[in-house]
């Protein structure tokens, strides 16, 4: 068969699949267009999941006739003036979004430039230009998209429910207006406005937090700590939940290159990295992440969409990203989420109705369940030699077993500590302490598990990893490109006590494992589950992971256990020593240790205020 050209509106169709996927991929490319055209109000109008009309009405520089006519044409752009497509500083430069949706849609274009007494309207439908006509238009620039994907049937088939098209509208025109928060947005779906964000006032990280909290919720707003850490050109700032305010997902993990809202594996992998240590396997952080660095460090063009990018320095970013939140999380100190308090204050008012008789015994323990399962399975690899070489005592602290704990002695000057004063321990496990600003509860168990681990880790850190050359070293066979990428990481893996060499082709020869571990380590699984992790983030935290796992059940193992009754100077050691203690806020699984209750809202339960 000859080889032929194919027509123009069937070019663009082609390139609409690559760019246009769905309603949502619309949208995005069309507020940002409204972005680079200087705008600070956008006000978007959706019907039906996006299938039937996108309406976008910005108020930015507007076109003129001749712009109009050449924004149809492919390739076109305003936003690469010197041809370089390295130092991008706008978000979209391909020049392919209008033409794609005007191939596979009904669209109509009106604009009005400021500096023009005249404004003018084209349309485009299904790819066939209907030409330029004057129209009534205030400044700026109104986008009407009408029957997306009319013209190619195909596609209209594969789009989801207009419930979820309209979902994932929301999400891209949120992760947007976080990036942006000096402009206004109001999103409008079958007549109902579903969001409402006027432009916020004060500086960029003023703006940034008052942003985050309209989207992601007032909580976040209270339970989120400043990021902040600059490295020549590279900066990364945001903020980062408390790990007490965990999700189940990662799709509240917002990160932004240059003001562009990107989903990164590399990015989402320092996230996981940075809370490695103080949230449960599991569980996710809420984060949002703006990492700002010259336009010639970072490619923008790896994507159709735009919704990855390509880093010069990968190790750079990775280093400073995840610092910055180690940083920010180790400044947080012994927090925790104000959620907690509120919810426990809510559930004593349901518990607190008038009607109801008061039954002394209507609060039981918490189930043991709640705690680490670890130690009912602590690993025998855990045996006298780690228990010495940690100096693991039978009652790690100062913290011994009291035969009677009834009579608690008050000692008015602590409660001036953060923590308080212990007053109380009830059913053998929650420590009652007096603040001057009100109540604390504190989970003895999951408290001094903290304070445990992270001994041990400063032990660790101060000692080394020992490690424990195998009698036999053990030849494990790789394929011979995946075993030349283990062995240009294994200076690092040696620093955690895995010792590991080339042994020809495609072989690799471990000398030495952590001794920590034990002599019952799967070798050729561990070091799997590393090079998975190597080739999907080009980093790897398992061996560092396991080795805190072992720290973790030794921890949990050692710690004051539920049901043992402490005394009045038991107690407040375990308060002073968890305000010194980094991360004592949560354990070693992200559970708070602790819960504070306001003096005000106490009263307000006995209606003093």
């Amino acid at each position: 068969m000859p080889i032929r050209h194919l027509p123009d509106y069937l070019v663009n169709q082609i390139a609409a699949g690559e760019v246009i996927e769905r309603p949502a991929a619309a949208v995005k490319e069309l507020v940002e267009n409204a972005i680079d055209a200087g705008s600070t109000q956008i006000d978007i109008d959706v019907r039906d999941g996006g299938k039937t009309l996108i309406s976008i009405r910005d108020n930015g520089i507007g076109m003129d006739a001749a712009d109009l006519k050449s924004a149809m044409c492919r390739h076109a752009t305003s936003k690469l003036p010197d041809d370089d497509l390295v130092n991008i500083h706008h978000l979209g430069f391909r020049g392919e979004a209008l033409p794609s949706i005007g191939a596979v849609s009904r669209l109509s274009i009106k604009s009005k430039p400021a500096f023009s007494n005249e404004a003018w309207e084209i349309q485009v439908h299904g790819g066939h230009d209907k030409g330029i006509s004057p129209a009534a238009h205030g400044n700026g620039t109104t986008i009407e998209v009408r029957d997306l994907f009319y013209a190619t049937p195909a596609r209209l088939k594969f789009l989801k429910s207009d419930r979820a098209e309209f979902s994932a509208i929301k999400d891209s025109l949120s992760r947007i207006a976080m990036a942006f928060p000096a402009i206004g947005f109001k999103l409008v779906h079958n007549d109902k406005t579903a969001m409402l964000l006027p432009p916020e006032q004060g500086t960029l990280i003023e703006q940034r937090r008052e942003r985050l909290a309209a989207i992601i919720g007032k909580e976040f707003g209270e339970n989120c700590v400043p990021v902040e850490a600059i490295r020549d050109e590279l900066s990364v700032t945001g903020y980062a939940g408390l790990p007490t305010l965990s999700r189940a997902n990662t799709m509240q993990q917002y990160l932004f290159v240059n003001g562009r809202p990107v989903k990164d594996r590399l990015l989402l992998g320092c996230i996981r990295a940075a809370y490695m240590d103080v949230l449960h396997s599991g569980r996710h952080p809420i984060v949002a992440l703006y990492i700002d660095l010259p336009p010639s460090m970072v490619d923008v063009n790896v994507h159709p969409a735009k919704a990855e990018v390509r880093f010069q320095d990968a190790g750079h970013i990775r280093g400073l990203m995840i610092t910055a939140l180690k940083h920010a999380l180790l400044e947080a100190g012994m927090a925790t989420s104000s959620t907690l308090s509120f919810s426990a204050l809510a559930k004593t008012r349901q518990h607190t109705m008038p009607s109801m008789p008061m039954n002394r015994g209507a609060f039981s323990a918490v189930p043991s369940s709640y705690y680490c399962q670890s130690q009912k399975r602590l690993s025998t690899a855990l045996g006298e030699k780690e228990q010495e070489f940690y100096n693991i005592p039978q009652h790690i602290g100062s913290y011994h077993p009291s035969a009677r704990s009834e009579e608690i002695e008050i000692d008015q000057d602590q409660s001036a500590f953060p923590l308080g004063a212990a007053r109380a321990q009830i059913h053998e496990n929650y420590i009652i302490a007096q603040s001057d600003q009100g109540l604390v509860i504190i989970d003895q168990h999951a408290a001094h598990e903290r304070l445990v681990y992270e001994k041990f880790k400063t032990q660790m850190n101060e000692n080394g990893v020992i490690s424990q050359g195998l009698l036999v070293p053990d030849v494990i066979d790789f394929d011979e490109t995946k075993a030349a990428h283990l062995l240009e990481h294994k200076d690092s893996f040696k620093k955690l006590g895995l010792d590991i060499d080339s042994f020809g082709a495609g072989s690799i020869i471990v000398r030495s494992v952590p001794d920590i571990l034990g002599d019952k380590i799967n070798l050729k699984g561990l070091l799997n589950d590393i090079l998975d992790e190597l080739e999907d983030q080009d980093q790897s935290t398992v061996l560092e992971k396991k080795l805190h796992d072992v720290l973790s059940t030794m921890a949990c193992h050692g710690s004051v256990r539920s049901g043992r009754r402490m005394n009045s100077a038991e107690m407040n050691a375990l308060l002073r020593d968890m305000e010194k203690t980094d991360n004592s806020g949560h354990c070693n699984h992200g559970r708070p240790t602790y819960i504070t209750l306001d003096l005000k809202d106490i009263e307000k339960l006995f209606g003093r205020r």
